[in-house]
């Protein structure tokens, strides 16, 4: 969708409808959506492209205002979280990629997203049916301290029952082991923005297998510079995708293995 080529009358209801996300004036936000649903507009695509937008820009205030009529017209929040908030953390790291963007725009940018992300957390719990979550360590590897992927897949583990113990950024391979042994972990998840941080990744997997702790455990890795191939030849279990396919492809493991008691027992 481009906005700059709807009618003049939406994109005014849009403009008004930012402000109005500003100044943090929630009834104004409910009425100016009420407005634009009677337009035949589609709020979707619309509620979408402008939380891309808004990440993109750093606009915390219009991020959480749109996030906001997101849940009021039912867009799946999972959908919200990755077609909205993600993408406009995608754009924004293209961005960097090129050039074009650099450090101070990119943790904007993030401050924008996790504001979103707050909003929909309450609307992403998945109900465990009383059952003790599995437990999955994640956190950013040692020398690195991006952690807006890192995040993005401890949303997506939480709102799908996972209980996150959340290391942080520039997290010693001890760290990784003790909390895992600690928590009777299920997963261990590593990522790292930087290739020269890579072999810290390799070196979480090599205490875990000389503790006799491999077997016990799955491993992810994730980040820009990490491939399938490089995930296999570290013997990790998997590089998923992306946040959701992190998710996904746990539950389904997790379905076919053995009990967390089975395994650490």
């Amino acid at each position: 969708m481009q906005i700059d080529e709807l009618p003049e009358e939406i994109q005014g209801l849009i403009e008004q409808l930012d402000e109005a996300a500003e100044d943090e004036d929630e009834e104004a936000v409910e009425e100016l959506t009420e407005k634009l649903l009677t337009t035949g507009v589609d709020m979707e695509a619309l509620t979408l492209k402008k939380l891309s937008i808004s990440v993109m820009d750093g606009e915390e205030e219009i991020s959480a205002g749109w996030t906001k009529v997101a849940l009021k017209i039912g867009i799946d929040p999972f959908k919200t979280l990755l077609e909205g908030l993600a993408a406009g953390m995608s754009l924004i790291g293209d961005k960097y990629a090129k050039g074009e963007a650099f450090v101070p725009q990119l943790m904007i940018a993030s401050s924008s997203m996790y504001g979103g992300m707050e909003l929909l957390a309450p609307y992403m719990e998945a109900n465990t049916s009383g059952e003790e979550p599995s437990t999955v360590v994640i956190g950013t590897v040692e020398g690195d301290v991006h952690d807006i992927g890192k995040n993005l897949v401890k949303t997506l583990l939480s709102a799908n029952g996972f209980n996150c113990v959340d290391l942080g950024n520039d997290v010693e391979a001890d760290r990784f082991i003790e909390a895992a042994k600690e928590y009777k972990a299920t997963a261990v998840s590593m990522s790292t923005l930087m290739t020269t941080t890579m072999a810290e990744m390799p070196k979480v997997i090599s205490m875990l297998e000389s503790g006799g702790l491999r077997d016990k455990v799955k491993v992810m890795v994730g980040g820009a510079p990490i491939t399938t191939d490089y995930a296999a030849r570290i013997g990790a279990d998997v590089s998923p995708d992306d946040a959701a396919g992190a998710a996904s492809w746990l539950k389904e493991i997790i379905t076919s293995s053995p009990s967390n008691t089975d395994r650490w027992n």
